[in-house]
């Protein structure tokens, strides 16, 4: 079990969360976050799924206090033998050492640059991260290795780290997408009850865009007939805020999501509860879930298939129909940090 390393304070910054009084009405009436620290070996995860554009992941934090119902990492709380429930979404480990060992890896002679994403399972921005600044630290450690990245986040609170990803995006290094999975705030509220509105994170698009960072959005997870019909609009509202790409993928409930999930149904939307879960089925031969490489991010099936021509349709009316943004591998400088460099450099002159 990791170390517990206190509980979490709030910044004087704007990450969607709601303002600082806000949050502090809703910490008396939540259960209170708890971070833990965790000193890993290593940060760098590998990916061998054809699903998935990226080779490498990062993700600064285990578990997620946005409490997004349908989050498909929620299982990973119970190798720590923590609740996918309300543990997820309240006892976060922080991995204090990342920017460390990621450093390290960097700096390895057999080390060669591969598309890497922060934030693929566990938002980096969440709120935790105003305290730690983990994240920043991560991009830090890869502007001084002019290591090329991309992150996914729900947050405002990515605004924060411009003055990093703007100048390495000029560079073709650092590209964001931003997560909208509905515009109406109601649903929003209860679907991703400690997330961004909706409105916050198309400001955050144009936030980013005018910085001159490539912005893309992401539509996901699709839910049939609870956020699926807005599917249009939602990348219509996000190419009007200034992204130029998209990508979407339709839901998924491994493990303890499934029932997480269906319970949720029930709570919020019990009228819509079995036709929504019937449709999913469709979309996954029958079953709740599916796991198959090819499948389990697009679904299969005439109305998975409509729903990929919806998308398409919409993509390229508003021209967005590029899933990411082209990085510039060939940049990458290995050794220390900027100092050491400028020491090496300073001591060869003798």
């Amino acid at each position: 079990m990791p170390h517990r390393f206190g509980t979490d304070s709030r910044e004087a910054f704007d990450d969607g969360w709601g303002t600082l009084e806000q949050a502090a009405r809703e910490e008396v009436l939540a259960p209170r976050t708890q971070i833990l620290e965790q000193r890993v070996k290593t940060i760098l995860a590998g990916n061998d799924s054809p699903d998935i554009g990226f080779d490498l992941s990062i993700n600064p934090y285990r578990g997620c206090e946005h409490g997004c119902i349908y989050c498909y990492a929620r299982p990973t709380h119970s190798y720590l033998n923590l609740s996918p429930g309300l543990d997820f979404e309240t006892r976060i480990v922080a991995k204090i050492n990342a920017a460390e060992q990621l450093r390290a890896a960097l700096a390895q002679r057999n080390y060669e640059p591969l598309l890497l994403n922060i934030g693929s399972a566990t938002d980096a921005y969440q709120p935790a991260e105003r305290r730690l600044r983990i994240t920043r630290s991560l991009i830090e450690v890869l502007a001084e290795h002019q290591h090329p990245f991309s992150l996914v986040t729900k947050s405002a609170g990515v605004e924060r780290d411009i003055d990093l990803i703007a100048p390495m995006a000029a560079r073709r290094l650092a590209a964001v997408y931003v997560s909208i999975t509905t515009l109406d705030p109601g649903l929003a509220q209860v679907l991703e009850p400690r997330a961004a509105a909706p409105e916050r994170r198309l400001q955050t698009i144009g936030t980013l865009a005018r910085a001159g960072i490539p912005v893309g959005v992401s539509v996901s997870p699709v839910i049939p007939f609870l956020n699926e019909p807005e599917l249009e609009r939602i990348l219509e509202a996000a190419a009007v805020a200034g992204a130029t790409s998209a990508f979407s993928i339709v839901l998924r409930l491994p493990w303890e999501v499934n029932p997480l999930f269906q319970d949720w149904l029930q709570q919020h939307v019990p009228e819509r509860a079995a036709r929504i879960m019937s449709r999913v089925r469709e979309m996954r031969g029958g079953k709740d879930n599916e796991t198959q490489f090819g499948a389990r991010m697009s679904g299969q099936g005439v109305w998975a298939q409509l729903l990929r021509q919806r998308f398409h349709k919409a993509t390229v009316r508003l021209g967005l129909n590029r899933q990411r943004v082209e990085l510039d591998l060939t940049r990458f400088r290995r050794g220390g940090s900027l100092g050491e460099r400028a020491a090496s450099a300073q001591a060869s002159l003798f």
